[in-house]
């Protein structure tokens, strides 16, 4: 195991030597991440986030709010001991108007609560993870060539969520959802330190693809698994993982199970942080306009 994530390391830096933005710090701090369990910590930890032990708890969910500074004016309920486990908490709703959603039918919204990694034109078929690193959307999307060809001229927005932030995923656009793909993979974190030091890290990582026809064309909503990100849902299908599978599932929704969701919506929910990845039609070309990489976003917030 550790000969084999070794070997991996070696080839991830060979792919990584002409970026210079990739610090020797970076590759050292990412080492372990070759090493760990991933799945197996990412499991205890998801055991440990719905444990309803009041003591451990308790204190797990004061840790994160002082070390995160976690807005607790807006939770829905402010009393830290009112949450069951601690992973209610992190999944927590928010008091009814904290995010308003920017109204007007063709205005785009920022699915989640995060900051903006990387963003633009999709460009050759390939997107930005850092600067000086790209990988393909048919990467993104396990080798579904068909789909991603839908988005040769379309856009992208890479949304990091840090444990600060509210974990629930909305709708962009008003759309009825098409498929769903579950892609396994690694759990590497998603971290702007290990986006810089890991090649192709969103297309390696465990992730769940979700695919929409809007008004305006297809969209897609990518959810990122990462280190102790205990499972991903979405509301249409539940808890998604864990259990990690090893092979690819795809559902395929038809007319007589259509599900539509409006601008919005809830689609789904992090249990623990990560990164969702959007790509949007040919005709957004005004999409992100106005936001650059490093911005930090609003769930509801016009993006377009």
């Amino acid at each position: 195991m550790c000969e084999r994530a070794l070997i991996q390391l070696v080839v991830d830096n060979m792919n990584n030597k002409n970026d210079l933005d990739v610090t020797l710090w970076d590759r050292l701090a990412t080492l372990p991440q070759y090493l760990i369990p991933q799945h197996a910590l990412s499991v205890l930890m998801h055991k440990l986030t719905r444990s309803e032990c009041q003591w451990f708890k308790n204190n797990f969910i004061r840790f994160i709010v002082k070390k995160y500074k976690v807005n607790l004016d807006e939770a829905y309920t402010a009393e830290l001991s009112a949450y069951p486990s601690f992973n209610s908490f992190f999944t927590r709703e928010l008091k009814t108007g904290v995010r308003p959603i920017a109204e007007g039918r063709s205005k785009a919204v920022s699915p989640v609560d995060g900051a903006i990694s990387q963003l633009g034109p999709v460009q050759e078929g390939k997107i930005i993870q850092a600067k000086g690193q790209d990988y393909t959307v048919a990467e993104l999307l396990a080798g579904d060539t068909d789909l991603a060809q839908q988005f040769e001229k379309g856009q992208f927005a890479t949304i990091y969520l840090s444990p600060r932030d509210y974990h629930r995923i909305h709708m962009p656009l008003a759309g009825r959802l098409k498929s769903m793909t579950y892609i396994p993979g690694k759990l590497f974190s998603v971290s702007p330190r290990t986006a810089r030091a890991v090649p192709n890290l969103f297309a390696r990582n465990e992730r769940v693809v979700t695919v929409f026809e809007t008004d305006f064309g297809p969209m897609v909503l990518v959810l990122v698994g990462a280190i102790f990100v205990g499972s991903m849902e979405t509301v249409w299908q539940g808890m998604i993982t864990p259990a990690y599978g090893k092979k690819i599932e795809h559902w395929d929704y038809q007319e007589q199970d259509m599900i539509s969701l409006q601008k919005g919506e809830e689609m789904g929910r992090f249990n623990m942080g990560s990164t969702v990845v959007m790509l949007m039609p040919e005709q957004s070309e005004e999409f992100l306009s106005a936001l650059k990489a490093g911005d930090v976003v609003k769930m509801g917030q016009a993006i377009s």
